[in-house]
């Protein structure tokens, strides 16, 4: 995993501590895809999918991976995009486009 891929779990555990909820994996992994490349986007649902499978959560990775597939199909509604967008700014993320140059994150 990227230096820059590991940034971005870091901000999704600060965002969300008690991991991040079912319902917003669409929403999350739509704002994701804005910013992120399709291996990147897919390296942090591997993250997110291993997370799950160890704790033992009730949720699987399919639920991340149908939420990833949904992204191609549909648009989140704009509540959810700004209930998960809070999240992440609440975790640190940087809500504009983070640059990478700028940032010295590979």
């Amino acid at each position: 995993m990227s230096t820059f891929v590991d940034s971005i779990v870091t901000f999704l555990r600060a965002g969300y501590p008690e991991g991040v909820p079912e319902r917003d994996y669409f929403p999350l992994f739509a704002l994701l895809a804005r910013q992120l490349t399709d291996d990147e986007v897919a390296q942090v649902a591997d993250v997110l999918t291993d997370e799950l499978l160890r704790t033992g959560h009730p949720t699987s990775g399919e639920s991340i991976r149908a939420a990833i597939a949904d992204i191609t199909r549909e648009k989140p509604l704009d509540a959810d995009i700004a209930r998960v967008s809070a999240h992440l700014a609440a975790g640190g993320w940087p809500l504009a486009a983070p640059h990478r140059a700028e940032s010295g994150v590979d």
